[in-house]
């Protein structure tokens, strides 16, 4: 029954945020390149100022995955790197704490342009 309230909480956190975007697409001019610049940058502001940790611990994957999550992890790895290494830190540590999620969108980018065929879609008249 644990893991089945994990996977609640996962989904209705993970839910929520897309809500939030699919309202922003509904109900505003921005364009989705631009909303979804505002989710990196919303989770880099809210892990910043240590409201989204909170949030990765009571919603797990359902606040990871989604971009805030990313922005997230970004500010997460920038903070660890400061106090480690200094200012140097600040150019470093939101590309060491995210490269794996990095090179695993090239990697399985990649992987799906080889596998599938490209198709032109614009309308011939």
């Amino acid at each position: 029954m644990d893991i089945f309230i994990e996977y609640l909480k996962a989904f209705v956190v993970g839910g929520l945020i897309c809500v939030v975007g699919q309202l922003l697409i509904d109900f505003t001019k921005l364009t989705p390149a631009r909303i979804l610049v505002g989710f990196v940058v919303a989770g880099v502001i809210l892990g910043a100022v240590g409201l989204y940790g909170p949030l990765v611990e009571f919603a797990g994957a359902g606040a990871t995955v989604p971009l805030t999550g990313f922005g997230y992890n970004l500010a997460k790895g920038v903070k660890e790197a400061v106090e480690e290494s200094g200012l140097i830190g600040a150019l470093t540590g939101g590309l060491k704490a995210s490269a794996g999620g990095i090179a695993a969108a090239i990697f399985f980018s990649l992987l799906a342009a080889l596998i599938f065929k490209p198709s032109d879609r614009s309308i011939s008249g």
